[in-house]
């Protein structure tokens, strides 16, 4: 049995799961709504205040699935909830990030600022010039957003500039040594 298939979802108050006959699950809560399709070979039930997620035999493809779709289908219940949160921090001279509105504005050290815009159900913020927070309701949107922010400027191992989440570390490397 899958470790993580076979634990229950809690529902917590607030949030209500409509679950389809062609199982498309739909997850509404204080922050949004999310749905996901999941493969019609796992079967996705709720009793009570609780969502389980079972598969139907041993194949390998069923035990990938079973223990996939308990994790998106949990993640869906806590974004509704509390939301996602990633931090990124600038690391460097003169780098700087300005969020306005749904406007993230860096500087980074190219000949201009780079500008991106924050999909739906994504928010930016800056607490100081030198960090930026991107929160939303979906995981996977959250992560995909903070590595796109990241690849502008990837940190670099010789003096740790660039864009860096906030608890990477980056490893440096010696660099050149010198004439002898």
């Amino acid at each position: 049995m899958s470790r993580i298939g076979r634990h229950p979802i809690a529902i917590p108050a607030g949030v209500t799961v409509t679950i389809s006959d062609d199982n498309l699950v739909t997850v509404k809560g204080p922050k949004g709504t999310l749905t996901q399709e999941v493969n019609k070979n796992i079967t996705v039930k709720q009793e009570g205040s609780e969502i389980y997620v079972t598969r139907p035999n041993d194949e390998k493809q069923n035990r990938a699935f079973h223990g996939l779709y308990r994790a998106l289908i949990a993640n869906m219940v806590t974004g509704v909830t509390t939301g996602f949160k990633k931090t990124l921090n600038l690391v460097g001279t003169g780098y700087r990030a300005d969020a306005k509105g749904d406007t993230l504005n860096i500087t980074i050290g190219y000949s201009h600022p780079v500008i991106m815009k924050a999909p739906a159900n994504i928010t930016f913020a800056t607490p100081n010039q030198t960090t930026i927070e991107v929160t939303g309701i979906d995981k996977q949107q959250v992560g995909n957003i903070a590595a796109d922010i990241r690849a502008v400027r990837k940190p670099e191992p010789y003096h740790g500039k660039g864009i860096r989440y906030a608890d990477e570390v980056v490893r440096q490397k010696e660099g050149k040594t010198g004439k002898k």
